[in-house]
């Protein structure tokens, strides 16, 4: 005995102290912070790492400082039926698996035994799987935004997966246009009736944004009858029909998350959402059709001005979403 301490008494709160060590490293936050690490030195995509992180950050407050060899699956259906309570059954879902990653990640590296999140297979709400999924929040959009900014696939296809956001047509209306139906004077794209849904000519207007894509894709293209050449690099044929879905899959989105008819929803939601534009000319930019006639046929040229607005305000808008990722409204 030293100085009177007692070596036995001092070792044990050496080893009590140690103990503690381990298991403040051993909780779901912190292996869930070394899993989210181990993913990005693997090279995920900026998106994947971001919709890991949002996910697990739903389960920080209730779980996040329980060990994770104490965690059981009890514990998890909790956090997974709040979110199920709001409907949000798909997110749910996802969260489970994410949630589960995290344990299997533990378990690998021995800090727990069991992943609680096996035998909750079946106990939420299975989601129903809806057609042209998209994503309707401005977070989310810019989150997609940036995605599409950072990916590295064939040039007519990141410049497809930028208009269809920036004029959100319907897929094969883009894919299949050609050179001349761009009117770069006027600043205007018509798409010809036999391709549209309701065989109607339609009119876009192209905010400068569009402009400058569209340029950068004729240095590419130009030469070729489709502005959206096939990959193989014939000119007689265009990007085939699931090119644009391929590539959110190869980003990270799954069928359930977005798709590329989805921009025209994520559109139509966050326009209306600002309560700045004309439900009708919201309707018709998207090539609604009119069910009473007499409106149809004034639907023809109405609001054109007014469309010319929002299409420059929408690609603002978009920047905006791309750099803060936010909520914020603009003012038109």
């Amino acid at each position: 005995m030293r100085e009177g301490r007692d070596p036995l008494i001092e070792r044990a709160r050496t080893e009590l102290a140690e103990v503690e060590r381990q298991h403040s490293e051993e909780t779901f936050r912190n292996i869930a912070r070394e899993f989210v690490a181990k993913c990005q030195r693997e090279g995920y995509a900026e998106v994947t790492l971001w919709k890991k992180q949002w996910l697990l950050d739903m389960a920080m407050p209730y779980i996040g400082d329980f060990l994770v060899r104490e965690t059981r699956p009890i514990h998890v259906l909790q956090v997974l039926q709040k979110v199920e309570a709001k409907g949000q059954y798909e997110t749910a879902r996802r969260l489970r698996s994410t949630i589960g990653s995290v344990f299997r990640f533990a378990i690998a590296t021995a800090r727990c035994d069991l992943d609680p999140t096996v035998s909750l297979r079946g106990a939420i709400a299975t989601p129903k799987v809806k057609s042209h999924a998209a994503i309707t929040d401005p977070e989310g959009f810019g989150a997609l935004l940036r995605a599409i900014d950072g990916f590295g696939g064939q040039p007519q296809t990141v410049a497809g997966l930028k208009l269809l956001a920036l004029l959100f047509p319907r897929p094969g209306e883009l894919r299949l246009s050609k050179w001349p139906e761009y009117d770069f004077k006027r600043c205007v794209w018509t798409i010809p009736a036999e391709r549209m849904k309701m065989r109607v000519e339609h009119k876009v207007p192209l905010a400068p944004q569009a402009i400058a894509i569209l340029n950068q894709l004729r240095e590419f293209s130009g030469h070729k009858e489709y502005v959206f050449p096939g990959l193989e690099g014939s000119s007689e044929k265009s990007l085939c029909e699931n090119v644009f879905n391929q590539a959110l899959r190869r980003m990270g989105y799954e069928h359930d998350e977005m798709t590329s008819h989805g921009f025209r929803s994520s559109a139509s939601s966050l326009l209306n959402d600002s309560d700045i534009w004309n439900p009708d000319a919201i309707e018709r930019q998207l090539a609604h059709a009119e069910a009473n006639l007499v409106r149809r046929i004034y639907a023809r040229n109405a609001h054109w001005k007014l469309r010319v607005q929002m299409m420059a305000w929408w690609a603002d808008y978009l920047d905006e979403l791309r750099t803060t990722a936010t909520s914020k409204k603009m003012v038109a």
